[in-house]
This record gives C-alpha cells, structure tokens and sequence, in this order.
C-alpha cells in the first residue's frame, strides 16, 4: 500500500523538485525575491503545458503535506535563549503590530468584498512572517492553491518595496540602531527582507532586527491554533467540537524543532542544515502552488490584493513607529 501510494506521489514531487531547484539558486542570487517567489512563478508558467494526471497526486501532496514538514524543519534554526532575551523589548509592539494587521485585514477585506481564505492569509504573512506564516496558516484554514498564489504574490511586493523604503525613512526619522531594528523586525513582512533592510542600516540594527523576526515566527503556534477552532466552528456548525482532529499537530513539531535546537541536543551546522532542507521544501511547495495556478484567474483578481497587502502593510509600519515612540525605545 505504501509503495502504491509512494509511486503514485513520485512524478509530481520530481516535477516540483525540477523547478525548486533552478527557483532556489535564483533566489540565492537575488535574495530581495527568494526562492520561494521563484518557485511559484515558474510554477506558475510551467502549469501552461497540459500535464498528464499521472503528476496531480504528488503536486497536491508537495502543496499540503511537503509543506508541513517544511515548517517543522524551520524550527531547528530557533533559538529560544535570544527570543526571550529580545523579546523583552518587542513583544508589547509585537502584539500591537499583530492587531494592527488582523483588523485592517478584516475590515479592509470586507470592504473590498474579497471572498475566501485571501484576507486571512495576507493578514497572517503581514502580521507574522510572510511567506512562512501563510505557508504554515493555509492547510489549517484549508486554503485553495490559488488563495496561496495570491498572498504570497501581494507579500513580495511589500517585500521588495520594504528592502528600499525602511532604510531611507529611517535615517530621515533620525531612528537609533534599536528602534529600527525593532521596526523592520516587526514590520516587514520576510526574513529575507527584515534581514537586507536591517543591514544596510547597520550591522546592530540587523541582527536586533532578524532576532525580533525570529521572535515573531513564534507567533505562528498560538495563531494557527485559533484559526483551526475558528475554522472548524464555522465550517462544523452543529458537529460535535474535537480538538485533537482540528489541533494542526505541525505546528507541535515546529515547537519541538525550537526546544531542540535551543538545548544543544543537535550541533549548530546540522540546526541550519535542517532548517535549509525546510527552506528548499517551502519553495518546492510553493512551485506546486504555481502549478496549480490559473495566471488569467491570478491576474484578473489581482487588485484587491494587493488594496488590502498594502493597507495591511501601512497600518503595520505606522503602528511599530507609534508604539515605539510612545515607550520611548528610539
């Protein structure tokens, strides 16, 4: 049965990991995009050629289950030790960051009339870690492969624009290296970009920041918990309520990933090799999304978005400004 099932998956997996791969090297070459913005595009191309049904079993499985286990492996790259030290000084802007996000998107998104799982999903990536959070957000709130599509698109806009606009508005605010680091930790949605804005600030203002950022992904585990419950109740209406069948038991792995990586059980070089194999399954994920993908579709439903990422994106970086200048951190 397994071996069946095993060959079944095969094709498609070899055809996700065919695009991952050059996905993964552009995105080493231009970091400001990632792999992963890579591995939908040409995911996203490549689903022009009519494929035989032979490669949909292993795509679906990549989109979901490849996904999971991608987020368990990020764990090993944690360290929980500079979490809690850094997250001192964060976590009351952290928190008022994450509501800033949650509402604008549920107001803006009703506003705008998006339907389905989109509001959701860019909300979560703005608020929390971008492509990661959405990534780790969409199989508990069982997002469609196009929803992904378009949040992970509308984040890397935000994305780029942040690699550009954080460091000059910080320099024309007069920003200390802290506050900064503090800002682009909490307000700019990828690690990627957290990490370039922060650095052509200054090195203390980018390592505070890739530690608050770090911080923030730990948000994932008590968000998702509630969109499972939230999920659940809405689409079970009358059912009796099992937490064990809705509990998004990745997320626990994610965590156990942290605690290992944190005690030293594991060396340093095998926690960032794990985590890297966990970066190369997202973008292997995110390539089956592409697949998946209507481009027509992408576009013809792309502006409201991109309305609500930029809405979402604003009320952010405006609040981790406000709530620092209140508390005095710059």
């Amino acid at each position: 049965m397994y071996k069946l099932k095993f060959k079944t998956i095969l094709p498609g997996m070899l055809l996700a990991f065919a695009i991952a791969l050059p996905a993964w090297y552009l995105g080493k070459l231009l970091p400001i995009m990632g792999g992963p913005v890579f591995g939908i595009l040409i995911g996203i191309i490549a689903a022009f050629w009519k494929r035989p049904a032979v490669y949909n079993e292993g795509i679906k499985f990549t989109s979901k289950k490849l996904l999971q286990a991608a987020i368990i492996l990020l764990g090993f790259e944690m360290n929980l030790y500079n979490v809690i030290k850094v997250g001192s000084q964060s976590l009351l802007v952290m928190l008022f960051t994450l509501t800033a996000a949650f509402l604008t998107a549920w107001l803006v998104g009703r506003t705008l009339k998006l339907q389905g799982n989109v509001a959701t999903l860019i909300g979560v990536g703005t608020a929390i870690c971008g492509g990661s959070a959405i990534a780790a957000t969409a199989p508990v709130i069982q997002a469609e492969d196009k929803e992904i599509a378009f949040s992970i698109s509308t984040i890397f806009l935000f994305n780029v624009a942040a690699v550009f606009i954080f460091p000059a508005l910080g320099h024309l605010l007069n920003m200390s290296d802290i506050g900064f680091g503090i800002w682009a930790g909490t307000a700019i949605n990828d690690t990627s970009s957290v990490v370039a804005a922060g650095y052509s600030y200054s090195d203390a203002a980018g390592t505070l920041a890739t530690i608050v950022k770090l911080t923030r992904t730990l948000m994932i585990i008590p968000i998702t918990l509630v969109l499972a419950i939230y999920t659940h109740r809405r689409s079970a209406q009358g059912m009796s309520f099992s937490l064990t069948k809705i509990f998004p038991w990745f997320v626990l792995g994610f965590l156990a990933a942290s605690i290992i990586s944190t005690t030293g059980i594991i060396t340093p070089e095998t926690g960032k090799l794990l985590a890297q194999t966990g970066k190369f399954f997202i973008v292997m994920a995110m390539a089956a999304i592409g697949l998946n993908t209507n481009l027509k579709q992408l576009i013809s439903n792309g502006i409201k978005p991109i309305l609500l990422g930029l809405s979402c994106w604003f009320a952010v970086a405006v609040t981790s400004i406000l709530v620092q200048y209140i508390l005095k951190l710059w």
